[in-house]
C-alpha cells in the first residue's frame, strides 16, 4: 500500500497519487546510474583513443597527465556528476531511469519544484550516498514519511509514480502566451472545462471569471457563459 499525495481543488474533486517507494527509487537510480556510468566511461575511452593514436588533440599537445585529466577525467567526471541535476531540470523533473521506472519529482504541493528545489536536492546526493553504495539515502526512504531522502527533506520534494492518467495533468500545460501551468493550476482548468456542463450556470461563470482573471490578466471579460467557455477551453494546450 503506497503513501498517497492528496491536491485538493476547489471543484471539489481532490487529485491523488501514489508516493514512490524504496523500490521504484532504487529502481530509477539503478537505470541512471547505469546511463551516467556508460556515458562517462565512454568519453573518457574515446579521448584515451585519440590520446594514444596522436601526439596532439586539435593542435594542442597531449604529451601529459594534466592535460589528458583536463580533456578526459573532467568531463567524464562532469557528465556523471552533472547528470541528474542537468536532466531532472531540463525534463521536469524526470531523468531516463525515472521515466523508464514511472516516477517523477514534485514538491509536497504537486508543483514542478524549480532549478533551486533541484539544486538542493542534488547537493545532498553527497549525504545520502555515505557511507557507500547510498546506503544513507535507501535506509532514509525506509523509514521517513514519504519515503523520502535527505535531499528531499531539504528541498521539499517527493517522488510519484507518474501515471498514464495522471500524466495527462502533470504534463506540461501551457497559456497561449507560453506561461507553464502548475500542477493545481493546470488541473483546475481541465477539471472545470470538463465538468462544464454539470455545474451550476451561476457557480461555474463566476469561478470561471476569476480563475481566467487570475491566470491572464489581459484576458478580456467573457460576455457570456459560452464564450467564457472558449476562453478557458482555448488557454489549454496538451504538450
Amino acid at each position: 500500500m503506497h503513501d498517497r499525495l492528496n491536491i485538493p481543488s476547489v471543484t471539489g474533486t481532490d487529485l491523488e497519487f501514489d508516493i514512490a517507494g524504496p523500490g521504484g527509487r532504487a529502481y530509477a537510480f539503478i537505470i541512471d546510474w547505469h546511463i551516467r556510468f556508460v556515458l562517462a566511461t565512454a568519453w573518457y575511452l574515446l579521448v584515451l583513443l585519440f590520446y594514444q593514436g596522436t601526439t596532439t588533440w586539435f593542435d594542442v599537445e597531449v604529451s601529459s597527465l594534466t592535460t589528458f585529466f583536463w580533456l578526459a577525467g573532467l568531463p567524464a567526471m562532469l557528465i556523471y556528476f552533472l547528470y541528474h541535476p542537468v536532466l531532472e531540470i531540463v525534463m521536469d523533473g524526470r531523468t531516463p531511469g525515472k521515466r523508464i521506472a514511472g516516477v517523477r519529482i514534485v514538491t509536497r504541493d504537486g508543483q514542478s519544484p524549480d532549478v533551486v528545489a533541484h539544486l538542493i536536492r542534488n547537493a545532498f546526493r553527497l549525504v545520502d550516498s555515505l557511507p557507500s553504495a547510498y546506503l544513507i539515502g535507501l535506509l532514509t526512504t525506509v523509514f521517513t514519511a514519504n519515503n523520502v531522502r535527505f535531499g528531499d527533506l531539504a528541498a521539499g520534494t517527493l517522488l510519484i509514480y507518474d501515471a498514464a492518467d495522471e500524466k495527462k495533468v502533470l504534463k506540461d500545460v501551457e497559456f497561449g502566451f507560453g506561461r507553464q501551468l502548475g500542477l493545481r493550476e493546470a488541473e483546475l482548468v481541465r477539471e472545470l472545462v470538463e465538468r462544464w456542463d454539470s455545474l451550476n450556470e451561476h457557480s461555474r461563470h463566476d469561478l470561471g471569471s476569476k480563475l481566467l482573471k487570475q491566470l491572464d490578466a489581459d484576458a478580456q471579460p467573457a460576455i457570456n457563459d459560452d464564450r467564457l467557455y472558449a476562453q478557458l477551453k482555448a488557454h489549454l494546450k496538451e504538450a
